[in-house]
């Protein structure tokens, strides 16, 4: 991984989405006593703009600094290290399979989401128990099938603007 200011202003700049979609944009779930959000779908486009390696970063980090800011703290590192699993898993299949097959941008995308609702969901176990958790999977579920589905909508509006190939081009 070779940082240099185009690639740490890229990265700050999907952190920084990830963060705000994350924290702004976010509905209470009274159960965890944590909340849905908008974030994973900048997550997906972290890793579709910025590749696996810094999308993981800036998903990861993003997502954890927007539940360290908002006082939940005790999912800043579980959701350090689930959202940098669901970001990497997608970034593989990409990786593996070309970014141009969106076939398989997708399947990533489903995939890295399992991992995330597997991951919240075995953490909850721990921290709520396992009936609560099982009942948050609707939940989690949501938040991920929505960001999937945010996240490939943008990706269709970047590349009918041309935005992407000049998002790329920085």
């Amino acid at each position: 991984m070779k940082w240099n200011t185009k690639m740490l202003t890229k990265t700050a700049m999907m952190m920084a989405l990830v963060f705000i979609c994350t924290y702004t944009f976010k509905i209470p779930v009274s159960l965890t006593g944590g909340y849905t959000h908008l974030g994973d779908c900048m997550i997906f486009l972290s890793v579709i703009l910025l590749g696996r390696k810094y999308g993981v970063v800036a998903g990861a980090a993003g997502a954890a600094l927007s539940d360290f800011t908002g006082g939940f703290l005790i999912w800043v590192i579980p959701t350090l290290l689930i959202k940098g699993m669901m970001a990497w898993t997608m970034g593989t299949f990409i990786d593996r399979f070309s970014l141009k097959k969106k076939g398989w941008m997708i399947i990533g995308a489903v995939i890295a989401g399992l991992v995330q609702i597997t991951g919240y969901t075995f953490v909850k176990i721990f921290i709520i128990g396992t009936k609560a958790a099982l009942l948050t999977i609707p939940t989690i579920s949501f938040q991920t099938c929505f960001g999937i589905a945010a996240a490939f909508i943008f990706l269709k509006i970047f590349e009918k603007t041309n935005a992407l190939e000049m998002i790329q081009n920085i």
